[in-house]
């Protein structure tokens, strides 16, 4: 296997993907997880807060009616806008397919915008053959339109390489709970069961300990189950719109290596700020 990481834990690098994605040898990164932008139409903002106790001017009320002011110190963003998508798609998809081993798997995290034409275009790169799974993320958080369904779930389409080789170890992946206990037997119900290609999975909290304070930031919780499954151990774990950074999370924790990607300054600084510290991770810039 093509070491792309000589020995390095895990390296954050901010460049173009593309540029990247071109530097790497054939068939040198077990798992690529991509999360590339929705394309929204508009400019993702998270804007970061502080809350001090202030009993006179406080403008929230928290636990034992004790009053809070919200003090803001920072915010990240990024436009999620793409005219030509497909186009701004389609070169890395081929260089992604190039760089996975042969036993490698693609997962392409989208939306409802644009996951019917991305999938249109991997089938064509990939080979509807190499089409494995479409999983789906569902959470039930955030605002409710009454003119339509309120739409609370992501699509991440999954490909292989090849579809006669690919890595998949199910009995990796953390076991659920039976929604019905009863029906199964307490020996059953006590193992649990695996996940299907549906996952209820909540976002991460405002407030949540996970929190980094990047917009559009994933759960852990839904990469150590992609990790799992599909990248052997020891094995290269690659993203190439990194954002926070949560697939070297899992990675790292799960006891995989990582290569994470992203072209704008705040995301490194989270990233850095979330895995810089860990001893074997190197930070690249332009």
């Amino acid at each position: 296997m093509n070491d792309i990481l000589a020995g390095a834990v895990g390296r954050i690098v901010l460049a173009d993907n593309l540029t990247v994605l071109a530097s790497l040898p054939d068939e040198s990164i077990d798992l690529v997880y991509i999360d590339p932008p929705f394309n929204t139409g508009k400019r993702q903002t998270l804007r970061q807060m502080r809350a001090v106790r202030d009993e006179a001017d406080g403008d929230r009320t928290g636990f034992g009616g004790r009053r809070y002011r919200t003090i803001p110190f920072g915010s990240s963003s990024y436009l999620d806008v793409h005219d030509d998508y497909l186009d701004f798609l389609e070169p890395r998809l081929v260089e992604i397919r190039r760089v996975l081993q042969p036993t490698g798997s693609l997962y392409l995290h989208l939306d409802y915008r644009e996951v019917h034409y991305a999938k249109v275009l991997a089938d064509a790169i990939f080979g509807r053959d190499c089409f494995l799974s479409e999983v789906i993320w569902a959470y039930d958080y955030g605002a409710r339109t009454k003119r339509r369904w309120p739409a609370k779930h992501d699509n991440i389409l999954v490909y292989v390489k090849d579809p006669k080789r690919y890595w998949f170890d199910a009995e990796a992946v953390e076991r659920i709970p039976y929604m019905a206990p009863g029906l199964v037997g307490p020996e059953k119900a006590s193992r649990g069961k695996l996940p299907t290609d549906t996952w209820w999975q909540t976002i991460v909290p405002p407030g949540g300990a996970e929190r980094t304070g990047y917009p559009t930031q994933k759960p852990v919780a839904v990469l150590r189950r992609v990790v799992s499954a599909s990248c052997p151990p020891g094995g290269v774990v690659a993203d190439f719109f990194a954002g926070s950074g949560t697939a070297g999370a899992a990675a790292l924790e799960l006891g995989r290596r990582f290569l994470l990607v992203d072209s704008n300054p705040d995301a490194v600084g989270v990233m850095v700020r979330r895995l810089g510290g860990v001893a074997g991770v190197e930070v690249l810039g332009e």
